[in-house]
């Protein structure tokens, strides 16, 4: 047998040589470790326009950031003469020598975000200083200057534009089908896009943010300026949040060393909820010197804290801002700035967390309701239910035989058609409620002992318009009507107040109980109302008729941050009331409001014959009509129009303390208030409220349901 021999083993590859990256491919790397989707080119250049002393910034999409992201800001803008080197890595107005690092208090430092930027999108600038007599255009590709049209040439362009930069960034990806498939879908890269502005918004509250998809009127995140942390969680993040907020501040001021110039100086400002509320994930906004970071032991430690006082699976709102001296943080960690390192983490993060525990310690109170009480009445059936049921009754009679047995029968039968205890309605609109045993001073309720009705409200038509803006602004009020939410309102029985402060009271329909916010409900009530009565209210006659100047100073000189906008308190009037005097005759003719030629409020709309708001929010309705209502455009003037009056009926309290009173008066007062809640108000819901579906987010809760009551207590 021959013996075959083995083939020899191919030999060892040779070392491959070593070669020198193209610059476009290197930059393109470089790109993709910055640039990871739209909402990470987004995070750049909002710190780009912070650091521009911004205070109003406005973001543009279009198919989720990845066919158009447009930022513009009103900025120090950038200078004619550094536009060629803009879009070049490493270039920066931020540092000059690596020391800089140790001292730095801006968000960018390193030049690369609009460098790779324009490695993988096409980039176009706007740009204007407010000593230039123009703007300028320029437009970028793989880091340099490219002309904006065909047969131009590279060099910026002067255009028309306002103070500030507009960052125009179109095709994103366009270059790296493979990055591009990554990417999810529009929608959700959009609401990315939104989570990234809302976190922005809470931090830097003093700043105007708005976010809006291109081609659409309305803005779908819109922040006035102005503001403080509080309001910009209750605007953004909802009322179910915002009511549930503690605050707690913490520092290195208690330590021995309080020398504010030491390196391990610190300070950190928290906004967190309490035990009720439960969210499913949680949700940290955590900045560390003003940079929206990432960091896997803060978050482990407010889990911790949580973990004994949430039920399982359910997590907090923190929002969290620690500043510390710049020569103790490295921010040159990651190539995006999602985590920081710093000095005395773990003594720092202890520190915050025992002041939230401590905080959150002295909340372990019991809540006070007031409430009203519901006695078991009849069980209503319709008629046709009757019928059926009586029909049937019949035709076992006329089918069984006749004598003690076939009564025994339809006696069995009776009995087992009895309603379940868990299964009954148990109010009764004729039963008298105690609060109507109580005497309350309204002009309203009569003094008899007799129980006290809802107030009788008049029919109200709608009134005859032909403009086109309000015909679609009834349209869209009737595309929103939620109809299950509406039937709930129409036929729901008052419970009663749980907090006046808190605009919360409780309504009970069927076997259901329900926390609702009322001030909310009045509010779109009472839009719906001016809608349908447009161009023909009733007057609200003023007796006599107050300045318009005097009520408009008088809500500028008590409303907080006014220096931000770079007017004198003086200036700010001075424009409110060119702004209304100006438009008095349009206001007059189809809203009611009457103002004298001498600047005099002779009338105001009224909406509801049977209910007179709270002149007390007069001014601060006033003054609001100057710069919340959008006077350019009709439909968006008319409907802002609406809104703030609307917000100036409904039952909100001020945020502005009145004059202390006594006990016995403010008690009789929150008395007075809650009656004109019940009989006026939740009676014109039923007859006039066509509930939106957006209520339900936050305003509308199901807090009891009389069946699942008794399988607890089945179980129990």
């Amino acid at each position: 047998m021959a013996s075959g021999r083995r083939s020899p083993s191919p030999e060892p590859p040779g070392p491959q040589p070593i070669r020198r990256l193209h610059e476009s491919l290197i930059n393109r790397i470089a790109a993709g470790e910055i640039i990871h989707r739209p909402a990470s080119a987004l995070k750049e250049l909002l710190e780009n326009c912070l650091d521009a002393g911004s205070t109003s910034i406005q973001v543009t999409v279009k198919d989720g950031g990845m066919k158009l992201l447009q930022i513009q800001d009103n900025g120090c803008g950038i200078r004619k003469e550094d536009l060629p080197l803009l879009a070049e890595r490493f270039t920066t107005s931020k540092l000059t020598t690596f020391s800089d690092l140790s001292k730095l208090t801006t968000y960018g430092f390193r030049g690369e975000a609009l460098a790779s930027i324009s490695h993988v999108a096409h980039l176009t600038v706007i740009t204007k200083t407010k000593s230039s007599n123009c703007a300028w255009k320029a437009a970028y590709v793989d880091g340099g200057l490219v002309p904006s049209k065909a047969g131009y040439t590279p060099d910026p362009k002067p255009c028309a534009g306002n103070n500030g930069t507009t960052i125009t960034i179109e095709d994103m990806f366009y270059n790296t089908p493979t990055r591009l498939s990554a990417l999810r879908s529009s929608s959700e890269e959009y609401a990315r896009i939104l989570d990234v502005m809302t976190k922005y918004a809470v931090h830097n509250s003093k700043v105007s943010f708005s976010c809006k998809k291109a081609g659409s009127l309305s803005p779908e995140l819109s922040t006035p300026s102005c503001s403080d942390a509080s309001q910009a969680i209750r605007q953004l993040y909802g009322h179910s949040i915002a009511k549930e907020l503690l605050h707690v501040t913490a520092s290195s001021a208690s330590d021995d060393n309080t020398d504010m110039d030491d390196p391990e100086a610190w300070s950190a400002d928290a906004y967190f909820t309490n035990a009720n509320y439960q969210g499913k994930k949680i949700a940290l906004l955590l900045f560390i010197n003003h940079r929206l970071v990432e960091s896997h032991r803060i978050k482990r430690s407010i889990e911790s804290i949580y973990s004994g006082i949430l039920p399982k699976g359910s997590s907090p709102f923190v929002y969290l801002s620690i500043n510390l001296d710049p020569r103790s943080v490295d921010v040159n960690v990651h190539p995006t700035k999602r985590e920081v390192h710093f000095l005395n983490e773990e003594a720092i993060i202890e520190r915050i967390s025992d002041a939230i525990q401590q905080r959150l310690a002295t909340q372990s109170q019991s809540r006070v309701f007031e409430y009203q009480t519901l006695l078991t009445g009849g069980i209503a059936q319709s008629a046709s239910r009757k019928g059926k049921e009586k029909a049937r009754d019949v035709d076992e009679l006329e089918g069984d035989d006749e004598g003690p047995e076939a009564d025994h029968r339809v006696l069995e039968n009776q009995v087992a058609k009895k309603v379940l205890s868990q299964h009954k309605v148990r109010t009764s609109l004729q039963d008298r409620t105690l609060d109507s045993m109580i005497p309350v001073a309204d002009p309203l309720r009569t003094n008899s002992d007799e129980p006290v009705t809802a107030i009788r409200l008049r029919d109200i038509k709608q009134s005859t318009c032909h403009f086109a803006s309000i015909t679609e602004l009834r349209r869209l009020a009737t595309k929103r009507i939620h109809h299950d939410l509406t039937e709930i309102i129409k036929k729901h029985t008052f419970v009663g107040v749980i907090d006046l402060s808190r605009c919360l009271a409780l309504i009970q329909h069927n076997k259901n109980l329900y926390m609702v916010n009322h001030a909310a409900l009045a509010e779109e009530m009472f839009y719906q109302l001016a809608l349908l009565q447009f161009g023909d209210y009733n007057r609200l006659k003023l007796d006599p008729p107050p300045s318009l100047r005097t009520l408009v100073k008088f809500a500028v000189d008590v409303e907080e941050d006014t220096a931000r906008s770079g007017m004198s308190n003086d200036e700010i009037v001075d424009r409110i009331v060119k702004t209304l005097m100006d438009r008095r005759e349009m206001l007059r003719e189809y809203f009611s409001l009457d103002i004298s030629e001498t600047g005099d409020v002779k009338t105001l709309p009224h909406l509801l014959r049977e209910y007179t708001p709270n002149l007390d929010k007069l001014p601060m309705f006033l003054m609001r009509l100057g710069p919340q209502v959008l006077w350019e455009s009709e439909q968006e003037c008319f409907g802002s129009f609406m809104r703030e009056l609307a917000y100036f009926y409904s039952p909100a309290p001020l945020s502005v303390v009145s004059a202390a009173a006594s006990d016995e008066d403010e008690q009789e007062k929150q008395k007075s208030e809650a009656w004109r809640i019940q009989n006026i108000l939740f009676h014109a819901m039923r007859k006039y409220l066509a509930a939106p579906k957006f209520l339900l987010d936050n305003d509308v809760v199901q807090v009891a349901s009389l069946p699942d009551l008794y399988r607890v207590f089945e179980r129990c």
